[in-house]
């Protein structure tokens, strides 16, 4: 499935919650299915912005993944556990955004997505 097929699955699913359903947090420490949208928004924005840097990096700069890096991509991707971030980080993503606000927000995610795919092929591998 392409990215921007999967993240209109997501906006297309958001359409069949309602407003409490999408703020419903059942226990501490599990996020609402609007944190789950706000986390998968913002960490798409950061992974651009990782994208955009390389764009603008020169061959002075180091090639390569880090040592984590390196490890995840021989494992496949993130291992099926949950990761849980120091206190100090692990700040709760938002829970007020409406879904016209979250849909918003992914057509955002969707616009940056489509103009970084035309810089893809000239980012030195």
């Amino acid at each position: 499935m392409s990215e921007l097929k999967l993240i209109n699955t997501y906006k297309n699913e958001l359409l069949n919650y309602s407003l409490e359903q999408l703020r419903y947090i059942d226990e501490e420490g599990v996020w609402s299915i609007g944190q789950m949208y706000d986390h998968l928004i913002l960490v798409a924005h950061e992974y651009l912005d990782n994208m955009e840097k390389c764009t603008t990096l020169n061959d002075e700069h180091p090639l390569g993944k880090t040592e984590f890096g390196e490890h995840l991509y021989k494992i496949g991707g993130f291992p099926p556990i949950k990761i849980r971030l120091p206190d100090e980080l692990n700040t709760p993503p938002n829970n007020s955004d409406s879904k016209e606000d979250l849909i918003g927000r992914m057509d955002q995610v969707i616009l940056r997505l489509s103009q970084g795919e035309s810089k893809v092929d000239h980012i030195n591998p």
